[in-house]
């Protein structure tokens, strides 16, 4: 199976809001990045894949397996690792491994041993004792402890000091290193897929805007910039996320349509946080 992760034509429908046929494949031994705004459906994408919240329609299979049919077995290829923490807060280091466990087949003690030292939890330490980036280090230790070889992280730098999100991009490189293991991260912070990922979906009002690799997002659009007279009827309509101000206009194109271009408009290759923006925004066409 050269596929950790696919979801596909997946449909939920809410009173407010739908996942409209979203579909997306990871590699194994990828880091794929999961954007788009608050309310893009990126927690209810999430939340499908881990049969949390129930799908209406299409598929969504783990190294092969269904997520439903399968679940055990997904359950114990996967590993899920939120922004919160779920364990019992007197729990000591140590008693968490004794409280979870039991739930998985390939539990290694040894491994979970290791990572404590690796990440310096100590095993005494109580967990509402543990600042934020040693609580996501347990979490982590715990996913990693059991042959997981799919993690799916949610929002799991928020809130993080800059040194801690740089040590947790460091376990996520050396995680997939071995080219078995694959990580499906969902944050807003998209410097740090700027550094690790190899793959990006982007998401926007429960469509999938662009699924692929994270250099072709930054080379598949550019941000254009140019004074009144240089924007046309015709570039108004093609312009994602269009911006006029008195001294000219801002926007965002495919790269394909920037030829025709006057000469006086600027042209600058955009970051992912700025891809986001323009999108949001609305108008033009992907």
């Amino acid at each position: 199976m050269d596929n950790a992760l696919e979801v596909q034509n997946l449909n939920k429908t809410y009173t407010d809001f739908k996942l409209d046929s979203v579909s997306f494949t990871l590699p194994k031994g990828s880091i794929m990045g999961f954007v788009g705004q608050n309310g893009a459906g990126k927690t209810t994408t999430i939340r499908c894949i881990l049969n949390m919240a129930v799908r209406q329609s299409g598929e969504i299979k783990i190294f092969g397996f269904d997520n439903i049919k399968d679940e055990l077995n997904v359950k114990q290829e996967s590993a899920a690792v939120f922004d919160e923490i779920f364990f019992v807060d007197v729990w000591r280091v140590r008693e968490v491994e004794k409280a979870i466990k039991g739930f998985y087949e390939n539990w290694d003690s040894r491994q979970y041993a290791e990572y404590l030292k690796k990440f310096e939890l100590s095993p005494e330490k109580k967990v509402k004792d543990l600042s934020r980036g040693m609580k996501m280090k347990l979490m982590l230790a715990v996913a990693m402890s059991h042959g997981a070889k799919l993690l799916i992280l949610d929002e799991p730098t928020s809130g993080l000091d800059p040194v801690a999100r740089d040590e947790l991009l460091d376990i996520l490189r050396e995680y997939v290193a071995d080219g078995e293991k694959s990580v499906f991260f969902s944050t807003h912070i998209t410097s740090d897929l700027e550094r690790i990922a190899d793959f990006i979906t982007l998401i926007d009002h429960g469509n999938i805007f662009y699924t692929g690799t994270k250099n072709g997002l930054l080379e598949h659009f550019c941000i254009i910039k140019g004074g009144k007279s240089d924007l046309t009827d015709e570039l108004k309509n093609e312009i994602i996320g269009l911006s006029i101000t008195s001294a000219g206009f801002n926007g965002m194109l495919p790269i394909s349509e920037i030829k025709s271009l006057p000469n006086g408009v600027l042209k600058e290759e955009p970051a992912i946080d700025e891809i986001l923006v323009y999108i949001s925004k609305g108008g033009g066409t992907p």
